[in-house]
């Protein structure tokens, strides 16, 4: 009897080490008694403009129950939220308003206190809790911004220099915008808290509004300034080309499979994913490649000489000519042509008419076998549908250097240069850049009598 009893103290036993294993198991496997803590998003220190809505994000794995958040300034507490959730949420995005402050309200020593607990059985019943603190930055200026000085007028197509002021402790972010369409980055220049910039009027928008400098620090506050440009008129010519089968099968098919795209059975559809589709994306590297060139250090000055054309040339086709394309004549496209067509005898060589460093060396879609060079403050040329080139991408190089001879690669008729001058990576009327007067008076000028205004400031 002893040992029946002591089998049955022993099965018990082992009946009850199992079911309080398995409890055990069941506890901490089981989402009910999940130990992970909710997830407070947002940053550490936050920038607060007390006008914008602070938003905060509050994650958990199985959901809240009650969250509460305080605003403490050292001297006062409100609560800017709090709830209680019955059925527990996952995913709550705050947005919460600003307290009432007075006028002249600066904020020292300002936090945010975060608090969530979850709907987890851990903890003895209480879930998880968390308590997160945020610094919270009081900015409520918005930054300086003032146009310093700038060209008088532009044309479309054209280009322009603008010198401005920006200041601001906290400063996020700033540029100047071209009928909020077109951004241009500014680079630091002559003192602390001014800065340069080379516009241009997009040959793609075709009405002028504003040109505008944006600054707005990291509370998001921002301050709009206008920069006083006028229009100035230009004429552009108009080209109607007819498109052959033979030009389709022999340059787009060719320019299609270079550049690894799609060739349609459809000759137009061929011809128009050469001449919209590729050229979109060849203008996007064309900007790309230019951006990433820029050099962000300060400028004291800016100094170029006049663009020369190819040596013994004819010109074949101007900036900013709008070409309407014609197939069996029906129109099917239209384009800008955003440079200078120079034809002589073939594989002419090609001189650089300025120093720089050649940024690009490569097969460019319509534009063919291209060369780019920077100059600096933005400014670059471009050369295409060269046959062979010089020159290696990363060299430097000075002005009257032969950097490649002409030829016909890409979407071309025959043998010639396309020259262009770009703007932070969009093309501009490269007569401009070729006139000694103009690039004195619009631009060399503009640069040094903004030194006095700056100086006198």
């Amino acid at each position: 009897m002893r040992r029946n009893n002591s089998s049955i103290t022993g099965y018990f036993i082992l009946f009850f080490v199992l079911v309080l294993v398995g409890a055990v198991v069941y506890i901490y496997q089981s989402d009910t008694f999940e130990q992970n803590k909710p997830v407070v998003s947002a940053e550490k220190t936050i920038y607060w403009n007390l006008r914008d809505k602070l938003n905060i994000n509050i994650s958990d794995d199985t959901g809240i129950k009650y969250y509460k958040v305080t605003y403490i300034d050292g001297e006062n507490e409100t609560v800017l939220g709090t709830k209680i959730l019955n059925n527990g949420e996952k995913n709550i995005d705050l947005s919460l308003d600003a307290p009432k402050v007075g006028m002249f309200y600066k904020g020292q020593d300002v936090k945010i206190i975060v608090e969530a607990t979850d709907i987890s059985k851990w903890n003895f019943l209480n879930g998880n809790a968390i308590q997160v603190t945020l610094n919270i930055i009081i900015d409520t200026q918005r930054p300086i911004a003032n146009a310093i000085a700038n060209t008088y007028a532009i044309s479309r197509g054209g280009s322009s220099v603008a010198i401005v002021e920006v200041r601001d402790e906290n400063l996020q972010d700033m540029y100047i915008t071209f009928n909020d369409k077109t951004r241009f980055e500014l680079t630091p220049f002559y003192k602390d808290g001014f800065y340069i910039a080379l516009i241009a009027w997009p040959m793609d928008i075709e009405a002028f509004e504003q040109v505008s400098l944006i600054a707005t620090d990291k509370a998001n506050n921002t301050t709009r300034t206008k920069v006083p440009l006028y229009v100035r008129e230009y004429k552009y010519k108009t080209d109607n080309l007819e498109i052959s089968d033979d030009f389709i099968n022999n340059v787009s098919t060719v320019v299609l499979e270079n550049s690894r795209k799609e060739i349609d059975e459809d000759l137009i559809r061929r011809f128009l994913r050469s001449n919209i589709e590729l050229r979109g994306e060849n203008i996007s590297t064309i900007k790309k490649v230019t951006l990433d060139a820029m050099d962000v250090a300060r400028v004291n000055s800016f100094e170029i000489s006049p663009f020369k054309r190819l040596a013994n040339s004819k010109t074949l086709a101007g900036y900013g000519d709008q070409r309407n394309y014609f197939y069996k004549g029906q129109q099917i496209d239209t384009q800008w042509h955003l440079g200078i067509d120079w034809a002589s005898v073939r594989q002419a060589p090609i001189h650089t008419s300025n120093s720089g460093k050649i940024i690009y060396k490569d097969y460019l879609g319509i534009y063919g076998n291209t060369l780019m060079i920077d100059h600096g403050l933005g400014l670059s040329s471009l050369y295409a549908h060269f046959s062979s080139a010089m020159v290696d991408i990363g060299q430097s190089v000075k002005a009257n250097t032969h950097i490649a001879n002409t030829g016909a690669t890409g979407a071309v008729f025959g043998d010639h240069l396309h020259f262009g001058i770009l703007v932070q990576g969009i093309e501009v009327n490269p007569l401009e850049w070729m006139d000694r007067n103009w690039i004195q008076t619009r631009i060399t000028d503009i640069i040094q009598n903004s030194k006095k205004v700056i100086d006198s400031k």
